[in-house]
């Protein structure tokens, strides 16, 4: 980890509460907002945020999975995701979803008319908004987490510390 933290504190929220109150506590409350107030399918959304913690490299984002009234995506669903184009168990909006995370995190500048006459013909303006502010949400605060470190210090039981 890259950031010192004082001896009995809890890293994650050491940094994203106290070091930076003004900011990391703004930061986590929209963090909060996108799982809170999704409209977006849990398909499309959890293809979009595995993509994004794949591209990120950050552990405790691609162990974590979004469960929604009860349920989760199926195992084997982010091995889908990282294999998005040729992924036979995503339907056309999960696919796309997934496409958006990559292309939004390392080629935002080639997204031409036509990803975006796919994009429009599948979802409407206002999930492309959600969806485009929940990418940049990962996008950012993921990276965040895998850059200081702190990825490792909230892993879930599936990958080692």
């Amino acid at each position: 980890m890259i950031i010192d933290v004082p001896e009995g504190k809890d890293p994650i929220q050491y940094v994203w509460g106290e070091m930076v109150p003004g900011i990391g506590v703004a930061a986590s409350k929209f963090s909060m907002a996108v799982y809170a107030d999704s409209t977006l399918g849990l398909r499309e959304f959890e293809a979009a945020r595995l993509r994004i913690a794949q591209i990120n490299g950050c552990l405790f984002c691609q162990d974590w999975r979004t469960e929604r009234d009860g349920e989760k995506v199926e195992e084997g669903f982010a091995e889908a995701v990282a294999g998005w184009r040729t992924a036979g168990v995503l339907d056309d909006r999960t696919r796309l979803a997934a496409e958006y995370a990559e292309r939004y995190a390392v080629d935002h500048h080639g997204l031409d008319d036509e990803f975006w006459a796919r994009m429009t013909g599948s979802y409407d303006q206002r999930e492309i908004v959600e969806l485009s502010m929940s990418i940049g949400s990962w996008l950012a605060f993921g990276r965040l987490n895998r850059v200081l470190g702190l990825d490792t210090a909230c892993v879930l039981p599936g990958h080692a510390r």
